[in-house]
């Protein structure tokens, strides 16, 4: 007697799984069915143009039905490409098909198979024919779907019997060894057991927002009648996972103030006398950003702000002032960078800036455990959250891009004492995050915006390079070295799709591979510069598969100007600081997006030198609108706009490395929807921080909070 499935059933264990599928479903990180039932569509085909054959017209996608009349497999000659060709015959007409590299079809299907197939239509030398269709084998002549499913509580679905040739067809992610007519195949085998899923959304806010139950929704993401049905339950479950998104923040928000944190005295003189030590004046916005960190350090609950700063805003020297009145308090602070560079930079700098007053700043990174005791400040990397690194007296700790702090991060950093003191903290980001994003990814944080430059800084002059002109441009280059002055290279990335088309983003190993890529690249542009176009000028070359020791060692030579010239990958550390280069030059550009661009550009114009910014797209490509938009945008905002509109959040932000759901990130673009899910967020927290009263909504928010890394 076969056990029926149930939702944490393993498909690996279900005798209708074929085994050889079940390493490409591992690799969608697809395990259970019920991980089958959330691997949603990422778009879907409309096949529901249904026509007899006599009246399919060149260009159209179109569906028809009919009887194979013949079919056949050759080989072309010159590509060696394998072609099966069939003639299939309606009551009005017949249409040749034409299927390329899929031989199987030719023992699929047989001479007299009454099949219905979907695709494009092509004009040939023979004259009109469908080109690679989906098919489906037919009993017997169907009807199309016609009525559109209501979505109501406890309505009756029943699964269509042509599933790949008919109405909206999902497009699912893929991979090596399964294609989206196999998932589409499974899914239909379990879509049924959706009607178990407990749904986390409290069913007054369903009703309120219009929105289905989860197991309507999960029926009609895969199989829609129509596409108010695919709209309808998309909307559900990006409502669900924005609401995941605000509940995680917003009760970290308000658990954070049921904490107590050192009060910071504001002492006004001291920061005067901070601000006048400097060899430049601070911004409006530095001084607004200040005293907003200010006020909140004063209060006796932990601080939760983000620093969000266009590249050069100057937020170090905010955090700086943040943590020197720290310290005249009787507490420490704490500085955490993404990387050991990084890291050693922001201790250079802030010990420059604070010896004046008498601050010890000290330094943790790699395998050591031992915190200086001595220092008044400590600057680390992860090194700062390992098993066995404890903190004395901590008031502040400020976090450098990439991170995200939650309640265990905290715990890590916090030596809690009899008071059970908190300290505040301090988030800071160069990505300029357009308000919509900030409102729903950062809705736990209290946002500070440095949204104008040092008057000091002379603004980078962008180009756009065309291929012709690359020649004028390396000559142009080689003035500055002359000069003086120093240059960095960035590479593209150009994902090899013939070898990664088929992994899983998320995996080790497509990851491992894009890193070697990436390598490769690198190695190939450090050889075309160094021997072909500037063999005598020293070049450089910095990736990530080196050793932290390495990459310091290089980075050390390029700021002892050592090297005239530092090719790297698009990993050039976020806030590396080499004053003396004067010149950016980005390869492959268009690759990119607006607000990464821009992050490179923002490497140069450090020092008191005019700065240049040269963007050269691929040979075979084309000064893009969004190229063009660099060259002309005033700021990062402003292009982080552009952006959000052109590529979306996911791009802007990293959605890989983030773990937030591509539906949340797509949702994210929608004002409106985020401000319904904000307050419907903020509502049901007043009535139950805890959600004690919604079981499955606290446990998915748990789920939630263990995954997502914002920062």
């Amino acid at each position: 007697m076969t056990t029926r499935p149930t939702l944490h059933t393993p498909l690996a264990s279900l005798p209708r799984v074929t085994r050889r599928i079940i390493p490409a479903l591992e690799r969608l990180g697809i395990h259970t069915v019920r991980d089958l039932l959330f691997h949603l569509p990422a778009r879907y085909e409309d096949f529901s143009n249904q026509k007899p054959i006599r009246e399919i017209a060149a260009g159209e996608i179109v569906t028809v039905q009919g009887r194979i009349k013949n079919i056949s497999m050759r080989r072309t000659a010159k590509k060696h490409m394998t072609l099966v060709e069939a003639t299939v015959e309606d009551p009005t007409g017949r249409v040749e098909i034409i299927w390329f590299n899929q031989p199987f079809l030719a023992r699929n299907l047989r001479q007299g198979d009454l099949v219905q197939l979907s695709g494009k239509v092509a004009q040939g030398p023979r004259g009109m024919y469908l080109q690679s269709p989906a098919y489906e084998k037919l009993q017997a002549p169907s009807m199309p779907r016609t009525e559109p499913v209501v979505l109501v509580r406890g309505s009756k679905f029943q699964v269509p019997q042509e599933i790949h040739t008919e109405g909206l067809v999902a497009i699912y992610p893929e991979t090596k060894g399964i294609s989206s007519r196999w998932i589409r195949f499974l899914i239909k085998s379990f879509v049924a057991l959706g009607r178990e899923l407990p749904d986390p959304l409290p069913e007054e806010m369903r009703r309120r927002h219009a929105l289905p139950t989860i197991g309507d929704a999960i029926f009609c993401i895969h199989f829609p009648r129509s596409p108010e049905d695919a709209r309808s339950a998309e909307r559900r479950f990006q409502f669900e996972e924005l609401l995941l998104l605000q509940l995680c923040g917003l009760r970290e928000r308000l658990t954070l103030k049921t904490h107590k944190a050192p009060p910071i005295p504001t002492n006004i003189l001291l920061i005067k006398k901070f601000v006048q030590s400097l060899a430049f004046a601070l911004t409006d916005a530095q001084r607004r950003s200040l005293w907003e960190i200010i006020q909140d350090l004063a209060k006796p609950r932990p601080m939760n702000r983000l620093l969000e700063g266009d590249v050069g805003s100057g937020k170090t020297v905010v955090a700086a002032a943040a943590a020197l009145l720290t310290v005249e308090a009787g507490y420490r602070a704490a500085f955490m960078a993404p990387t050991e560079i990084l890291a050693r930079q922001h201790f250079a700098t802030l010990s420059q800036l604070l010896a004046p007053f008498g601050i010890s700043v000290g330094l943790l990174v790699g395998a050591e455990k031992k915190v200086p005791n001595a220092a008044n400040i400590i600057v680390g990397t992860h090194a700062l959250i390992q098993k066995g690194v404890r903190f004395e007296n901590l008031g502040l700790v400020v976090v450098d891009e990439q991170h995200r702090f939650g309640v265990s991060q905290r715990a890590m950093l916090v030596e809690r004492g009899k008071d059970s003191l908190v300290p505040h903290f301090l988030s800071m980001t160069a990505t300029p995050i357009p308000r919509t994003l900030a409102l729903a990814v950062w809705g736990d944080l209290d946002l500070s915006l440095l949204d104008e430059m040092p008057k000091s800084r002379t603004p980078v002059i962008t180009k756009i390079v065309e291929p012709a002109k690359r020649d004028e441009a390396y000559r142009f280059i080689r003035g500055e070295v002359k000069k003086g002055r120093q240059v960095f290279v960035v590479c593209p990335r150009i994902e090899p799709r013939q070898n990664l088309e088929n992994e899983n983003p998320s995996s080790q190993s497509y990851q491992q591979q894009l890193l070697l890529f990436d390598v490769k690249t690198v190695k190939e542009e450090y050889k075309k510069l160094s021997e072909k176009v500037f063999p005598d000028l020293a070049v450089g070359m910095l990736h990530g598969r080196m050793k932290s020791k390495e990459k310091d060692a290089v980075m050390k030579k390029f700021r002892n100007r050592e090297y005239d010239i530092l090719v790297s990958t698009s990993v050039i550390e976020v806030g590396v600081d080499i004053p003396n280069a004067s010149v950016m030059m980005i390869e492959g550009a268009e690759r990119f997006g607006l607000a990464q661009l821009h992050q490179f550009r923002g490497r140069v114009g450090r020092g008191s030198e005019q700065s240049y910014c040269f963007l050269f797209p691929t040979e075979d490509g084309m000064a893009t609108r969004r190229l063009r938009a660099v060259v002309e945008a005033k700021n990062g905002f402003e292009l982080a706009e552009k952006d959000l509109a052109i590529r979306g959040p996911g791009s802007l932000l990293g959605s890989q490395q983030w773990g937030v759901p591509d539906s949340a990130f797509r949702a994210i673009a929608d004002a409106q929807l985020v401000k319904e899910v904000r307050n419907a967020a903020v509502e049901l927290i007043k009535k139950d921080l805890a959600l004690d009263a919604f079981p499955e909504l606290k446990r998915r928010v748990g789920e939630m909070a263990q995954s997502v890394h914002i920062e």
